[in-house]
């Protein structure tokens, strides 16, 4: 079973598998291609195996046949890492190498490189969802400057300094993230300065940012699920207007802010609503809503999703607003 589901994504992938193997998508969705336990990616020639079992031992005859399989079918995979998700241990959440000497450590999407490190953190470095996001700051970003909260490996901030953004400020709690991206830096020739990488706090760093009125033609906030810290607490399910407010602020009149939210109990229809009526004032107004790529919802539909995301495509929902100032 699990590999005609393969065959088929495979097939409803070959125009992203480039000819130098550079590139990174999801190439198995098995929640809704028909096999829930299992998620496949591809970072340039490394395999990635999301494996969501429950109780992991039980799925690893399954996991055996699919590389095996993948092996033969895309020969020119160098490496894999296996990710049990629900394992007790870090190290196996991180991931372990099953085949190969040492995964990728670089990408290159819309003919930008990002740096990526498979195994430093519960996720892969680079997410997968948000690519059409980075496309869009390519493409809009001329001249302006931006924030990147929550900023994780700084992708976002990578894309819009790609598009030529007049400067980028990274933020983000965990300084080995932050290095990440200065890696991305280096990789594409942009100059790294200091200033422009803040470790820190989310509430401690706006709050500093808006004592020194400094603001910005763009601001992208991508919480975590769920998470607290002594400063505050962030709830992307309950409490997604508390944390736009917060950065609303910090915005020139015509700029935009991006927002995402990638609750997965929180269906689209809700959050619209959180949207909607921040945007009641009439200071904020929904300028368009991002998809998420089709390779990464999956085509072969199979499966039913916790919740129903429309209007957006995805639990990951993206909308960039247009804000004037008061």
């Amino acid at each position: 079973m699990i590999i005609s589901l393969l065959e088929k994504a495979i097939a409803s992938r070959q125009t992203l598998i480039d000819s130098r193997h550079e590139s990174a998508f999801r190439l198995f969705n098995g929640f809704t291609e028909g096999y829930s336990d299992l998620a496949l990616d591809i970072y340039a020639s490394t395999l990635v195996i999301h494996n969501y079992a429950d109780d992991a031992t039980q799925n690893l005859d399954v996991i055996q046949e699919v590389t095996s399989y993948l092996q033969n079918a895309l020969s020119w995979l160098h490496a894999s890492i296996l990710r049990q998700r629900n394992s007790p241990t870090q190290e196996e959440k991180r991931g372990q190498l099953v085949f190969g000497d040492a995964p990728d450590r670089k990408i290159k999407e819309h003919g930008i490189w990002y740096a990526i490190d498979l195994t430093m953190n519960r996720d892969a470095s680079l997410y997968l969802d948000t690519r059409n996001l980075r496309k869009w700051l390519i493409d809009n970003m001329e001249g302006k400057s931006v924030l990147n909260t929550f900023a994780y490996t700084g992708s976002f901030g990578v894309a819009a300094l790609a598009g030529k953004a007049s400067q980028v400020i990274q933020t983000d709690m965990n300084r080995q993230f932050l290095n990440l991206a200065k890696d991305s830096y280096s990789l594409n020739g942009f100059p790294i300065q200091k200033q422009n990488f803040l470790a820190g706090d989310f509430f401690p760093v706006i709050a500093n940012l808006k004592s020194r009125k400094q603001f910005f033609d763009c601001v992208i906030i991508d919480p975590p699920f769920f998470s607290t810290t002594a400063k505050g607490k962030v709830d992307q399910e309950q409490e997604s207007a508390r944390l736009i407010n917060k950065v609303r602020p910090l915005i020139n009149d015509g700029g935009y802010l991006i927002a995402i939210n990638n609750a997965i109990y929180l269906s689209g229809k809700e959050y619209m609503q959180t949207l909607e009526e921040l945007c009641k004032d009439g200071y904020l107004k929904i300028k368009e809503l991002i998809s998420v790529p089709e390779d990464f919802t999956g085509y072969n539909k199979a499966g039913h999703l916790i919740t129903d995301p429309s209007p957006f495509n995805n639990s990951t929902k993206i909308a960039i607003l247009d804000v004037k100032r008061k």
